[in-house]
């Protein structure tokens, strides 16, 4: 029997409702904020007595395995090494018996051209920034006028310390330096070397002497760990 357009209409929220979930419950609901523990608050807390201020990270941007903690560790080397486990997104300090500072970092381009071993050749608080000869050469209009270098600050690349790296005395052009980007914190990022929170670079600034040993490793993750 032919089907009236009123039968039709009558039906059409059936066949309707047929391609969608019935209950509005489910919906998969939205997760809840990430809770970061008093304790790492603490430790990434605002920094005083600073020249320049130094903000609180955004903690809830970053994998909380980034965060600055005590790991076992073993690298085969002598304490106050720093491994730099260019894959896996860690810096470690080697400690005692199989202990190790293990902080998150974000890796640059220029944080991929370098393997093996160097020194900290010096290190310095507030650094000045200068471009490489190739960048002002590559896009002189954006880096031209920084050939004395940029003044230290909140917007300066290196952040709040910055620890340069040499080989047989000669600059490998190889920087672990500070951020105030939180977000790139144990990512893959287009510019610098090896960036850590500012909080943790001040931190691991005032454990490392010049002459300190730095291996840095590239290949499969994982490193040493």
């Amino acid at each position: 029997m032919p089907l009236s357009r009123r039968s039709l209409l009558a039906g059409a929220p059936l066949f309707l409702s047929a391609c969608v979930s019935g209950r509005l419950s489910d919906v998969a609901p939205a997760a809840p904020p990430r809770i970061v523990p008093p304790y790492y608050l603490a430790m990434y807390a605002p920094v005083a007595g600073e020249p320049f201020p130094v903000p609180a990270p955004d903690l809830t941007k970053i994998d909380p395995q980034y965060y600055r903690q005590e790991v076992p560790y073993e690298s085969g080397r002598i304490p106050g090494t720093l491994i730099v486990d260019t894959p896996a997104r860690f810096l470690y300090l080697q400690m005692e018996n199989g202990r190790a500072l293990r902080y998150g970092i974000g890796v640059g381009k220029a944080g991929l051209a370098f393997e093996g071993e160097a020194r900290v050749q010096y290190k310095r608080a507030w650094p000045r920034w200068r471009p490489t000869d190739a960048m002002m050469a590559r896009e002189p209009e954006r880096y031209g006028h920084l050939a004395d270098g940029m003044e230290p600050g909140p917007r300066n690349p290196l952040g709040a310390r910055a620890l340069y790296l040499f080989r047989n005395g000669e600059d490998t052009l190889y920087r672990i330096h500070g951020t105030n980007e939180d977000w790139s914190i144990g990512r893959s990022i287009s510019s610098g070397c090896i960036r850590l929170l500012n909080q943790d670079v001040i931190d691991l600034h005032r454990r490392v002497q010049d002459g300190t040993t730095v291996v840095v490793l590239q290949g499969e993750a994982g490193g040493l760990a």
